[in-house]
């Protein structure tokens, strides 16, 4: 059986992470707060909880090397019930919802930079449509799929350091924000605002685990997952601080606060409007390799629920080339769902602290790993141990309690979420989980 290589799946990270919270999050982010150097920290500390995670989840795939992420980790390490809480969130939320907002964020940036349009339903018809023609091509070959996220993650790529020279050399008068300390920056980095905002940043780097979804696909995943997982992260970090410091220096803080298309308006801002066009068009491209990444790397999650459950078995089904068809085809018409019915920003918010929560309990899973099986193989060990781990803890559960407290109905959605799968677990596993989870 055909393999993905070492590229394949770092360009998949590196494709699942840049997407809608990169080009949409900083209009959020401006509605509490507008010091230039708060805002790029803000970049800088969610990029070393990523790499921190990334170097967390890199020892656990190692020692535990299958397909479905935090299903497959908290399985392994806490019990069946929890992995199953996790592989539910991945599908419902972890991989539906943020393919739901690339689409839109798609969808936005292209109806804005064609016409000027904001039709919302204009909107939702391109952004399905998007989503039901990347389950077509994902759900053929491997060799389809990986073809097409090579070509897009480079493109995009390409793009932004093009965009971040560009509109540096050619803006004409920059916008007067200062990225160095100012009297009151130290309050509010303790602030309330502070963390939501980091919970943005949180949903924007989320993706830096992607990999560990496609382990039993990966080419000899106890020795390359480590690499791609610190590699990917590391790429992104600097591409997002990037793009954050060029949206801040050419776009006006007053028309992007609050807005989605902050790379359209930063694009209009330097480039004038049929420069702004153009390049808004351009981006709105880039967001179909976000599309296709999670299209590719989630239905991972429910092939492998569907092969431990036999009342899901359905979910396992592929076809001649091991591809999980009908988890595509799930997956996909979810994030349909959530296209047609919900709102952007409730998305965002319940999205990110659900995966937030999610990704703590598994970095939590690393010290109860090696607490209860001391004697397990680990071909790549945390570098610096305990200390990444400790640092994701530390900022995540910081995150998590400043948004069930400032975002209490975004907080209780998720927990909702959670509670629901547990629900769905005892009512589906009776107590016969499938023999395949070694």
């Amino acid at each position: 059986m055909t393999k993905f290589r070492f590229t394949t799946i770092t360009a998949v990270v590196i494709a699942n992470m840049i997407g809608t919270g990169v080009f949409t999050s900083l209009g959020f982010q401006l509605l509490d707060i507008s010091s230039g150097f708060v805002l790029l920290l803000l970049w800088a500390v969610g990029g070393l909880a990523a790499l921190c995670g990334a170097m967390s989840y890199a020892e656990l795939g190692a020692a535990l090397p299958r397909s479905g992420g935090e299903y497959n980790f908290l399985s392994r390490i806490y019990h069946p019930a929890a992995g199953f809480v996790a592989g539910w969130v991945s599908a419902t939320i972890g991989f539906a919802a943020p393919t739901a907002l690339a689409a839109i964020t798609f969808a936005a940036y292209a109806t804005s930079a064609l016409a000027g349009e904001h039709s919302v339903w204009l909107q939702k018809a391109l952004a399905g449509a998007l989503v039901i023609t990347l389950a077509l091509i994902h759900g053929s070959t491997r060799r389809n799929s990986a073809g097409l996220q090579m070509f897009f993650t480079i493109i995009k790529v390409a793009v932004i350091v093009t965009f971040c020279i560009a509109a540096l050399i050619v803006v004409a008068t920059p916008q007067p924000v200062t990225f160095l300390p100012v009297a009151g920056d130290a309050g509010l980095i303790g602030s309330g605002a502070f963390a939501v905002s980091l919970i943005y940043v949180s949903y924007a780097y989320t993706g830096w685990n992607a990999a560990t979804y496609l382990s039993s696909e990966l080419d000899q995943p106890q020795r390359t997952l480590p690499g791609i997982l610190i590699t990917g992260t590391l790429i992104v970090t600097v591409l997002y601080v990037a793009l954050n410091y060029v949206f801040l220096k050419v776009g006006p803080m007053d028309a992007m606060r609050g807005q989605v298309e902050i790379g359209f308006i930063a694009a209009e801002a330097a480039f004038g409007e049929a420069g702004g066009r153009f390049t808004g068009l351009v981006l709105a491209a880039l967001l179909i390799s976000t599309v296709s990444a999670m299209t590719l790397a989630g239905p991972r999650v429910l092939q492998v629920i569907g092969e431990d459950f036999g009342a899901m078995q359905l979910l396992s089904r592929t076809n001649r080339e091991g591809v999980p068809t009908v988890a595509i085809l799930l997956q996909s018409l979810l994030a349909v769902l959530f296209i047609l019915t919900s709102g952007f920003e409730s998305i965002l918010v319940f999205a990110g602290f659900t995966l937030a929560l999610n990704s703590f309990v598994t970095v939590l899973g690393l010290f109860v790993l090696r607490w209860t099986q001391p004697d397990l193989p680990r071909p790549y060990r945390t570098f610096a141990f305990p200390l990444p781990p400790l640092i994701y803890l530390a900022l995540t559960g910081w995150t998590l309690t400043f948004v069930s407290i400032n975002k209490p109905v975004e907080a209780l959605f998720g927990l909702g979420i959670i509670v629901a799968g547990l629900f769905f677990y005892f009512l589906t596993a009776r107590g016969d989980v499938g023999d395949k989870r070694d």
